[in-house]
């Protein structure tokens, strides 16, 4: 029973039914397995048209397969090609194939004919197209005399070829004697015949060596025909060859060689026609000559020509159009137009078409008792003849069989038996070609089998299509079943598409579509089955990818390519640049991820391409690379319209190496006045090759231009040629005239003078004129050489005078120049300030005023005033010394001053003198003023002395600056306990003859902070401050020696000291690992958590702070330090922390226990705690520690 035909692809559907493929019973794209039954089938033939080469054997292949295995037969020319009676003649074993052997002996020639290859076996007989044999041609080209041509310049030419006829044709082109190809150009080009047309000869297509060469290329052999000479002359050189002999015109037309519209060379009249087959490439030509040049243009009369398919060669001279169909005849028009007119020729174009399949004929595979047919099918222009033939036999006149019915180009199949099976061939032919089909009709009664390997593995990529094969055959035709999964669940899903041929596609395949699939095939006469795996892959994917870039030539440029992939699949990472290999050159590196380019040179711009490639799939990324530089120098500098001040540069930029040129400098030297010395000229755009440049007369000119882009500026061009402008008088005068005099009976005219440049010829000088401002003098002139200043003596004193300064050379003068101002020179002022006044402002400061001088008496430009001021004495007669005069200078007409920075309660004296460019003048009376008292500054010096157990005496040197009478001297002084704390603040009055002070009652080894300062009738003064401590109660000490005996004691004493070196070692281990930190920190890390601020409500007293942020906060106190002058402690005053300090000071007793020494300097500080007193290790000490 034969099954239906199905479509080519059938979708699941989405109702559950399971996934079952009826394939249709024509199999053509499955093969009949080798072991089974089947009539010949002819795989492998000579072509139909087989030229061949005439100096080796001939090979005329044919080869089939079979079951049984064919056995072959040959016909000839249409009879029977009996081998075994041709010696040279041998087929190749289990093969059809014929070999000649004529390179012994025998000769191609005979051997011509047209050959058909026969394969059959019981099941019936292929035959193999009709191979016309023939041998290779390449002639030689015929002896011709061929005369020079002389013709004269524009006339046209045609220099034919007329290769001869080989087989293949051969290949025609156009070269000297030294086998180089002649130059062609919408002049000059060849036709498609192979002949050489000039449209208008020029001089320079003279020659004695046109050669036209033909290639054949089966034997691999190029014919020559004989040179050719042209001459092209002019009209003259006609006429003195008019005797010569010029009778032979057949290579060219004896037309004017005036300028004249287009005529046509090739084709020939208004009209032609052209036929080409379906399939093939459409070649129309058209060649024109005229004076100028034509162009030729193209055009479809009736459509437009087809925009992918055609293609314009030979300088448009020819149209082709490719894969040509019956829709492209019609009729096509070339037209040439020149300045002087334009031509056309109309080619009308038929396309015919040999035959051509519709439907070819496929093997059909028949159980017994089904029904198939035979479809042959075919076109063409004109419409080809269908014949059927049986195992190489005209059907009409094959064994009737019952089971065929032949219905035009189909064949109809009924009921077949195994008598049934034959190979038929179906031929369409027409005028232009045949075709010829073998198609076979094998029944046959097969179970199913599956030709696909078990077990194949098949890996694809996550979101791609997955094709599982199931080859497989049998007859009746099987169904084809896919099931997935070890459980054997058949696919109801619609995301799967099965393929006639048993391929079980998933469009989309994802990670759940691995797994295993079972196809299983049956027919009535068995079932097989065959289990394929899937695995899914994840994509590669660059994740990085390598990025445009912009480098100068000479750098380094580096390219990034990360890549994502499966981790089952290894990739292979190929850098390419421009869909090519990178250069062989070690300048280029790779790594796993990166492509490095060092000493980046012009030609390693380009694409370059990052492809990683595993084995299921690949990924790549492409990134520019633009290579960049300064613009290389421009060239062919060139000087034109060359006048008397300006000149007109022209030049060739140079490469601007990937960098637009924004702009072009021009730079000049004056070899005459300043060789070497290039100075800028001119900018112009970079769009700009020329310059008109404006000029200065008498300059020895040469220039040079250099280019400039984003990246920066060329190297200068080579220098242009010289060009000496011609002399003129100057147009400019100095600049910068001063009259300015250096005595006082001169003046002395300065300027700057002209350079060479600006001196616009030889012989510089200047005419220099000067007359009084306010008289009528005439202008004095003098005439001096080219200097820069010009001295006028025996001026009266400080008189303005108008002065010029006027260039002037051999040429003539420079416009007359504008005057200016000067002065002669300048005398002493004659007289004093007048009505001179102090009056004082305070302790420090007295203002002055003063009447003005009379202008006339300054003899000179008036500077300003000058005081002079000195003190005379202290008012407390104490410094009898002289003090140095100071001096203050008031600018310009001021009359009146400040003095500051006076001393307080001082005698002082002043006068005042006017000042002018030459010095001052006379000194006013001197004045007196009397400053007052003033605060004092701070006592020179304090020191404490003699401290009992309860007294401190204080000694001190007075204020060295007392600014007054000092009425009285104030001590402040306050106790500081063991936490740092202050205690409240005492005031005391002592008078000011006193330099010594006792204080008594002071409570017994206590530290106390001193303040101290000096005051007048104005005021307190600055303070000094100092600290001291009383001594320690011997009945006390008496009782700490005692206990410090004990034997406890002494043994906490070593512990605390065991304790303290293992502090010590472990501080110093942390500075050696960790270097220096901050003293603060150290403090705060080791800080007795006994000492905190006391309770407010305690009432013992006030609250001492450390201020962190002051950089001296760990400082002990200096002697001679000061409080501000309200008496109030702050931050400044007291930076002393007590921590430094320890229990005691830095002193020590004498053994009748009086304190000997002062505090001074800072201490290092300790980390550990407990070990920051600097008193000597005493037991005394140490139980103070601990009270």
């Amino acid at each position: 029973m034969q099954l239906k035909i199905m479509p080519k692809k059938k979708h699941l559907s989405a109702g559950g039914v399971p996934l079952i493929l009826f394939l249709c019973q024509m199999i053509s794209a499955l093969d009949v397995p080798l072991d089974l039954v089947q009539p010949p089938t002819i795989t492998q033939q000579s072509p139909k048209d087989y030229i061949i080469d005439p100096r080796e054997n001939i090979v005329i292949q044919c080869e089939a397969k079979g079951k049984p295995p064919p056995s072959f037969s040959w016909t000839r020319n249409g009879t029977h090609f009996d081998i075994d009676k041709d010696p040279l003649v041998t087929m190749k074993p289990g093969s059809g194939t014929l070999v000649i052997n004529i390179m012994s002996e025998g000769k191609a020639e005979t051997y011509e004919g047209v050959y058909q290859c026969t394969a059959r076996n019981e099941r019936g007989a292929a035959v193999s197209n009709n191979i016309v044999v023939r041998p290779s041609r390449s002639p030689l080209w015929t002896k011709e005399r061929l005369e020079p041509i002389v013709l004269q310049n524009g006339q046209s030419l045609v220099l034919p070829c007329r290769p001869p006829i080989g087989l293949p044709p051969a290949i025609i082109f156009w070269m000297d004697n030294s086998f180089q190809r002649l130059p062609q150009s919408e002049r000059v080009s060849q036709g498609l015949n192979g002949d050489l047309y000039f449209s208008n000869v020029l001089p320079e297509d003279t020659r004695e060596d046109y050669i036209c060469y033909a290639r054949f290329n089966h034997t691999q052999t190029i014919q020559q025909k004989q040179p050719i000479s042209l001459k092209v002359i002019s009209v003259d050189e006609l006429n003195d060859t008019i005797a010569a002999n010029l009778s032979d015109t057949e290579f060219y037309g004896a037309k004017s060689s005036k300028e004249r519209p287009p005529t046509f060379l090739t084709p020939e009249g208004n009209e032609s026609h052209k036929e080409e087959l379906r399939g093939n490439v459409l070649s129309l030509e058209c060649i024109a000559e005229g004076l100028p040049t034509p162009i030729i243009y193209w055009i479809k009369e009736d459509g437009m020509l087809p925009a992918n398919r055609t293609f314009y060669r030979n300088f448009k001279k020819t149209l082709q159009i490719t894969h040509v169909s019956e829709a492209d005849s019609g009729n096509y028009q070339c037209i040439a137009k020149n300045a002087l007119g334009a031509v056309h020729h109309t080619i009308s174009v038929t396309v015919k078409a040999a035959p051509y399949w519709i439907v070819a004929p496929q093997n059909l595979v028949l159980s017994p008792g089904e029904n198939g047919t035979l479809i042959c099918r075919a076109n063409g222009n004109p419409k080809p003849r269908i014949s059927w033939l049986t195992n190489g036999v005209p059907i009409e006149i094959a064994l009737d069989d019952p089971s065929r019915k032949i219905d035009g180009d189909t064949i109809i199949f009924s009921n077949v038996q195994e008598s049934s099976s034959a190979v038929y061939q179906c031929n369409a032919s027409n005028k232009y070609g045949y075709l010829l089909a073998n198609a076979f009709v094998n029944v046959l009664a097969e179970p199913p089998r599956i030709l696909t390997s078990a077990n194949t593995l098949y890996q694809v990529i996550a979101n791609r299509p997955a094709l599982l094969d199931c080859a497989f055959f049998g007859s009746p035709m099987p169904t084809i079943e896919w099931f997935k999964g070890t459980k054997g669940s058949a696919l109801h899903e619609d995301i799967y598409v099965l393929h006639d041929n048993g391929t079980l596609e998933i469009p989309v395949a994802q990670k759940d579509s691995t797994g295993t699939y079972t196809c299983v095939a049956r027919n009535k006469l068995g079932m097989a089955k065959n289990e394929v795996h899937l695995e899914i892959k994840d994509p590669t994917r660059i994740i990085k990818q390598p990025e445009y870039a912009v480098v100068q030539r000479g750098s380094k440029v580096s390219f990034e390519c990360r890549v994502k992939h499966d981790h089952t699949l290894i990739p292979t990472i190929m850098w390419l640049k421009d869909n090519g290999e990178l250069p062989n050159d070690e300048r280029f590196s790779t790594d796993k991820d990166h492509l490095v380019v060092s000493d980046v040179k012009d030609d390693d711009g380009g694409t370059y391409t990052c492809t990683a490639n595993t084995t299921l799939d690949s990924a790549s990324a492409s990134a520019v690379l633009r290579v960049v530089d300064v613009p290389n120098p421009p060239f062919d500098l060139e000087l034109t319209n060359q006048l008397d001040k300006s000149v007109q540069l022209t030049w060739t930029p140079g490469d601007d190496n990937n960098s637009p040129i924004t702009k072009f400098i021009i730079e000049y030297e004056d070899a005459m006045h300043d060789a070497g010395l290039w100075r800028h000229q001119a900018e112009v755009s970079g769009t700009q090759t020329t310059a008109q440049l404006k000029l200065s007369p008498y300059v020895n000119y040469s220039f040079r231009v250099m280019a400039e882009n984003s990246i920066g500026r060329s190297m200068p061009s080579e220098a242009s040629e010289q060009y000496l402008t011609k002399a003129a008088e100057p147009d400019q005068n100095p600049m910068a005239v001063e009259g300015l005099g250096t005595e006082p009976d001169n003046l002395v005219i300065t300027w700057k003078p002209l350079n060479g440049f600006q001196s616009n010829g030889p012989g510089l000088q200047y005419k220099v004129s000067w007359r009084q401002k306010d008289g009528d003098d005439e202008w004095t002139s003098v005439v001096v050489a080219n200097v820069s200043k010009y001295i006028v003596s025996g001026t009266p004193t400080f008189v303005p005078y108008l002065i010029k300064v006027q260039a002037l050379n051999d040429v003539g003068f420079a416009p007359e120049p504008a005057a200016v101002m000067g002065h002669s020179g300048e005398d002493l002022p004659m007289v004093a300030p007048g009505n001179v006044r102090v009056s004082v402002v305070n302790s420090t400061l007295a203002e002055v005023h003063w009447d003005p001088v009379p202008p006339k008496s300054v003899r000179g430009h008036l500077q300003g005033y000058r005081i002079y001021y000195w003190k005379t004495q202290s008012s407390s007669k104490r410094n009898r010394r002289h003090i140095e005069k100071k001096i203050l200078t008031f600018q310009g007409t001021k009359t009146h001053g400040m003095l500051p920075g006076l001393q307080p309660y001082s005698h002082y004296a002043l006068n005042v003198r006017v000042v002018n460019g030459k010095g001052e003048g006379p000194a006013s009376t001197d004045r007196g003023f009397h400053t007052p008292e003033g605060v004092p500054s701070a006592p020179s010096s304090l020191k404490i002395v003699n401290p009992t157990l309860d007294s401190l005496t204080l000694e001190w040197d007075p204020p060295s600056h007392p600014n007054g009478i000092l009425t009285e001297y104030i001590l402040q002084y306050q106790p500081i306990n063991s936490t740092h704390e202050l205690g409240p603040l005492v005031d005391l009055k002592i008078p000011a003859n006193k330099t010594r002070w006792t204080l008594k009652n002071l409570n017994f080894s206590t530290r106390y902070k001193f303040y101290f300062y000096a005051q007048t009738s104005v005021g307190p003064g600055s303070q000094i401050t100092e600290e001291a401590i009383t001594t320690v109660d011997e009945a006390m000490a008496s009782r700490q020696v005692d206990i410090a005996t004990q034997g406890w004691f002494i043994g906490l004493m070593c512990a605390v000291a065991l304790l303290i070196l293992i502090l010590l070692i472990v501080c110093f281990i942390r500075r050696n690992k960790g270097g220096k930190y901050p003293v603060k920190e150290k403090e705060d890390a080791h800080a007795d958590p006994e000492i905190q601020p006391m309770k407010e409500d305690d009432g013992t007293f006030g609250e001492y702070r450390s201020f962190e942020s002051d950089a001296e906060d760990h400082k002990p106190l200096k002697k001679g330090s000061r409080t501000p002058s309200d008496r109030t402690v702050k931050k400044e005053d007291s930076d002393d922390s007590l921590v430094d300090y320890g229990e005691g000071v830095n002193g020590q007793f004498n053994e009748d226990g009086s304190f000997i020494g002062q505090y001074s300097g800072k201490k290092e500080k300790e980390p550990a705690e407990g070990n920051e007193s600097s008193e000597a290790p005493s037991p005394v000490n140490a139980m103070n520690s601990f009270v």
